[in-house]
């Protein structure tokens, strides 16, 4: 059996359905295989560029094989300026198939993901629809929202992968919002099904994976750790810019809150710092970023290692770091255990994994 896990825009959850369906099918005693042929986001491990998904499915079950087969093509800077002067589909068609063999050998069951929309790839001649048909997979269309836009961006996306011959094996909506999930499950399920797309399954809104955790803001911003490395998986809820006086700010102060504020605010970092209490309480606050690349007094640095608040030193300027944070794209990472374990939960109970199983047999 293998599966080709699409989605009809970035960050719809398809590595969340990814990680919900690998886990299922361990439970159900099958032997894994995983590939993800074309990665946009890669990190350099043993000299292979390999993209972050293959790293945390690797990572996080040990699934068996190589690495640099999970995730044959990466697409470095350039990449696609370089293919189009000097285009060779053959050889990027040779080295996902030589993977995919690979990790496809003695599997019970294995996983194809994707990467963005359909047409992601087409610039060389490597879309999601293009691969699905050489692997000769049926795909899962992972789409998020409410009725209308799910549905409209489904059937795009079912367009081109009709083209290429390759069979639409259902759709799974996710980030449905709680209060609106009894309206719209039954809604998109019918309207889909009037489409020909059977649903697979309607997912809430889970906020614990839309949030960003203090090390990827780390990361993406990057950002000088001051204090609190020991709480980076500290989970950002909301944010607060720091441009009111300290005591507006008290009232904003909770589980979750990122202030944002210059590094010569040493008022409001006080306010924040006094809010938890100038203890190793992270039930206040989630983190700090200091803007400007300026860092506050030394006597207030010393209070700030004795919370363990994490804080983040960064050159731009605070408009800069609140848009940056804003526009970021959170994704599941290797060792975030909260995450990985509220994907296969919401998989787990949202996704009819035995009517894939049997679809997946018929075919």
């Amino acid at each position: 059996m293998k599966v080709y896990v699409a989605a009809t825009r970035q960050n719809d959850g398809k590595t969340i359905v990814s990680l919900g369906l690998i886990a299922a099918f361990l439970q159900r005693n099958k032997k894994i295989g995983y590939i993800k042929p074309v990665g946009q986001h890669y990190v350099e491990v043993d000299g292979h560029k390999v993209d972050e998904d293959a790293v945390l499915v690797k990572e996080t079950y040990d699934i068996p094989g190589e690495l640099h087969d999970m995730s044959p093509v990466a697409v470095p800077r350039g990449f696609t300026e370089a293919y189009i002067t000097n285009p060779n589909r053959a050889a990027l068609a040779s080295s996902i198939l030589v993977s995919f063999d690979r990790v496809s050998e003695d599997k019970d069951f294995v996983l194809i993901e994707g990467t963005g929309h359909a047409g992601v790839g087409s610039v060389f001649d490597m879309s999601n629809a293009d691969v699905a048909s050489m692997t000769d997979a049926k795909v899962i269309l992972v789409s998020s929202g409410g009725i209308g836009k799910p549905i409209d961006e489904i059937m795009l996306n079912k367009a081109l992968f009709d083209s290429r011959g390759v069979r639409i094996l259902g759709a799974i909506i996710n980030k449905i919002q709680p209060d609106k999930y009894e309206k719209i499950a039954p809604l998109v399920t019918k309207g889909l099904q009037r489409k020909g797309i059977e649903v697979l399954g309607v997912m809430p809104y889970v906020p614990v994976l839309s949030n960003p955790t203090i090390a990827e803001l780390l990361a993406d911003m990057e950002g000088e750790m001051l204090s609190g490395a020991t709480n980076l998986r500290s989970v950002v809820k909301r944010t607060l810019i720091g441009a009111m006086p300290p005591h507006e700010a008290l009232h904003y102060f909770n589980d979750g809150t990122l202030l944002i504020t210059p590094g010569t605010r040493e008022d409001m970092i006080l306010a924040a710092l006094g809010a938890c209490g100038f203890g190793n309480d992270l039930s206040c606050i989630a983190g700090i970023v200091l803007t400007g690349g300026i860092r506050p007094h030394e006597r207030i640095m010393d209070l700030i290692n004795r919370s363990n608040i994490p804080v983040i030193s960064v050159p731009d300027d605070t408009f800069t770091v609140a848009t940056k944070i804003n526009n970021l794209i959170v994704k599941v990472r290797p060792g975030e255990t909260a995450k990985i374990a509220a994907s296969e939960e919401v998989v787990a109970k949202y996704v009819d994994i035995d009517r894939i199983t049997s679809m997946l047999a018929e075919t």
